[in-house]
């Protein structure tokens, strides 16, 4: 009798311990391109949902290069959601040699993008009073480029949409549509958390454009490429780089000194290293210029740890670092362009 009490009690424990297995396998087996949208479906697709970044936290997408184990994973998965505009410039390939033949989300489906050769040109000296033939909301910012480069396969369009809370929001709403196909049984939880964080990115946007609004028009910063063009457009920065959209760019001499050029000729307030990028050329920018170098910026990559380690974690981040150099700057040596930023807002 004790033996066969303790036997049942074996495969009681044995029972619960493959529990949690039996758990995750009924789960919707999600792989997502990079870590931004990782974090988005984990947030529309909550407990209904195990999600697998092929690219991880501070790590960059630009110079991936998938393994055979990736492949693996896309064979395994329910739905893949990639960002699309040719920022992954590997997934189409990955795609084919996995085999996948699931439900698959393009995450930008539907912003209103923006269009880099148009947008974000090289200018000699940085100017953008260039002709534009978009006739959305994003023409009067943008992020530009201090040389010309090529655009490592990205096409016309900038791919960063997320940097936008407002194309956040499209990007929500196409993970939720495409785990609902993967997965109608648990539709209705999707639509309520998807409107639940819809709620949360309308509140963030919120917080930004107020903190922002207090940092002086025509500021200018510079990163360390260019991926901030749709949050210049969105909240009223200006946003310069020495290398184009992909982080592959190496800059010239010549670009080095065009860019210090702009530098001394418009109202540059801070350098900003990116996680994801190496802070090479903007220490040896803040060498050259004695401009600070004023904190981290969070644009193709969330954080491993930490406020930034969620997407809209990232974005209050960002806006918190750029508000806290940029606001005490514009009260500084530049008090005497108080009366001509009163007279313009910023286009929010």
């Amino acid at each position: 009798m004790r033996h066969a009490t303790s036997a049942a009690l074996m495969l009681g424990a044995s029972a619960m311990l493959a529990l949690p297995a039996a758990i995750a396998a009924e789960r919707v087996q999600v792989v997502t391109s990079f870590s931004i949208l990782a974090d988005m479906v984990q947030n529309v697709g909550g407990e209904h949902v195990e999600v697998t970044s092929l690219v991880g936290p501070d790590s960059d997408t630009h110079v991936f290069s998938p393994s055979p184990r990736d492949a693996r994973s896309l064979a395994d998965a329910d739905l893949v959601v990639f960002n699309g505009l040719r920022f992954e410039g590997w997934m189409e390939r990955l795609i084919g040699s996995s085999d996948y033949s699931g439900p698959l989300v393009t995450a930008s489906d539907g912003i209103d993008k923006l269009d880099y050769h148009g947008q974000n040109s090289a200018h000699a000296h940085g100017h953008d009073d260039h002709e534009d033939d978009h006739d959305d909301d994003h023409d009067d910012h943008g992020q530009e480029e201090a040389a010309g480069h090529d655009e490592h396969d990205h096409g016309d369009d900038d791919p960063h949409g997320w940097q936008d809370l407002a194309m956040g929001k499209v990007y929500v709403g196409n993970i939720r549509d495409g785990l609902i196909e993967a997965d109608p049984d648990n539709e209705a939880a999707y639509r309520e958390n998807a409107e639940r964080y819809i709620n949360e990115v309308e509140a963030t946007d919120a917080e930004i454009r107020e903190l922002l609004g207090e940092v002086p028009d025509s500021t200018s910063v510079i990163t360390g490429h260019d991926s901030f063009g749709y949050f210049a457009s969105a909240y009223g920065i200006r946003f310069l780089s020495p290398v184009g959209l992909s982080t592959e760019a190496e800059p010239s001499a010549a670009d080095m000194a065009q860019l210090i050029d702009v530098i001394r000729e418009q109202n540059v307030r801070a350098l900003f290293h990116e996680n994801m990028t190496s802070p090479a050329v903007i220490n040896q920018l803040a060498e050259e210029t004695d401009l600070p170098i004023a904190g981290t910026l969070y644009a193709d990559a969330l954080a491993a740890e930490g406020e930034a380690s969620t997407y809209l974690g990232m974005m209050r981040h960002n806006a918190q670092v750029l508000h806290d150099a940029l606001a005490e700057a514009g009260q500084g040596d530049h008090g005497h362009d108080g009366d001509d930023h009163d007279d313009h807002g910023h286009d929010h």
